[in-house]
């Protein structure tokens, strides 16, 4: 382990002497392959390696959403946490009060979703330190990041901590690479373009490849703007998660009014402070908005549908979702749905198991 870590420490060293130009662009490209596959080797070891989740990490996932509360020692999470849910999470004004993830269900909207505050990240969480490895593997099972920051502290706080989760494979509010990657036992590399991309050529891909020992496999690139990053990604799919994040910065009450507007205009971003209970509701309404859930209520032949009870499912979500929602085994039987809401485009609108699903669509499942 301490050799890995030598390891990345010295390409991380070699990466910032190299001058960036035509010239170095394929040395720094295999420096970030070599980079990304030890990063993959220290943060998750091969059977009989040690270092597993740690006492208090391993909480089952439940409910129809996880939200993973992110962020430096004493920002607020503990607070938000004990004000969004019944959980009571230890607060202090000191660091790393909390010393395991503490699970609390925060029910809105219908729904029931588990929010994981995670102790506090610290620079190096990448590499191990500050127990980083089980906080990033929590981090990494959420469907939501919620990344809680100091108002009151400099920027560069949120860099820092994008900067360690990108270390261990974790990419926020990003999409995986439009590039298509298969390994195949025999017949060499094919290397295809769609576009000729802006940051890319064959030659490139080739070295990257050879890396990682990958001698036969098809390549087809359909992104102009893919970069060397987005390649490594690709062959490094296993060890990538790609989750949406919302950054919200607390104590709110200690900033001047430019300043909070500022903050409170940039994306993906809101604002609140726990202290003084302003703007936590706010936060509560945009983590929904991000978790893309929708309700569908459920009804019976000749009875009303019971709004008090919804079916929780991802946006997109089919009528054969809605199914295993309420049985595994309901697709067995299954004849036709029909539809009253958004969805439909009359009123009962039959349907079939790939229709998709609106917010509050009412629901009746008619079987064979």
């Amino acid at each position: 382990m301490v050799n890995i870590t030598e390891k990345i420490k010295e390409i991380e060293e070699e990466m910032r002497r190299t001058q960036k130009n035509k010239a170095t662009e394929y040395h720094l490209g295999l420096l970030k392959g070599k980079l990304a596959r030890l990063r993959a080797q220290l943060l998750e070891p091969g059977p009989g390696a040690g270092g597993g989740g740690g006492t208090g990490f391993d909480v089952s996932k439940s409910g129809d959403a996880r939200i993973a509360l992110v962020g430096f020692p004493s920002v607020g999470k503990s607070t938000f946490l004990s004000k969004i849910t019944k959980t009571k999470s230890e607060v202090a004004a000191y660091a790393f009060t909390t010393l395991t993830a503490i699970p609390g269900v925060l029910e809105y909207g219908g729904a029931e979703i588990q929010i994981l505050d995670l102790p506090g990240i610290i620079e190096g969480a990448a590499e191990g330190k500050g127990r980083g490895r089980q906080v990033i593997s929590a981090a990494k099972t959420s469907d939501l990041i919620v990344m809680v920051l100091d108002a009151t502290k400099k920027a560069e706080q949120r860099s820092l901590l994008e900067q360690e989760l990108y270390a261990v494979g974790i990419r926020l509010n990003k999409e995986p690479p439009n590039i298509y990657l298969k390994p195949k036992k025999a017949g060499g590399m094919k290397i295809t373009f769609q576009t000729p991309p802006k940051s890319l050529d064959e030659k490139m891909l080739y070295n990257i490849l050879r890396d990682y020992k990958m001698l036969n496999c098809e390549v087809l690139v359909r992104d102009e703007n893919a970069t060397v990053d987005d390649f490594i990604d690709t062959i490094m799919s296993a060890h990538r998660k790609y989750i949406k994040c919302l950054y919200v910065y607390n104590k709110i009450d200690s900033i001047s009014l430019p300043h909070l507007n500022d903050l409170a205009r940039e994306p993906q971003t809101c604002v609140m402070s726990c202290e003084l209970d302003l703007g936590v509701d706010d936060v509560v309404e945009r983590c929904w908005e991000e978790l893309r859930l929708i309700r569908v209520y459920t009804k019976r032949k000749g009875v009303d549908p019971d709004f008090g009870e919804a079916l929780i499912v991802r946006s997109g979500s089919t009528i054969e979702d809605v199914c295993d929602q309420v049985h595994r085994t309901l697709k067995e039987t299954f004849k036709y749905a029909l539809v009253w809401g958004a969805s439909a485009r009359h009123v009962p609108q039959r349907v079939g198991l790939a229709h998709v699903v609106a917010d509050e669509d009412v629901v009746s499942i008619v079987a064979k």
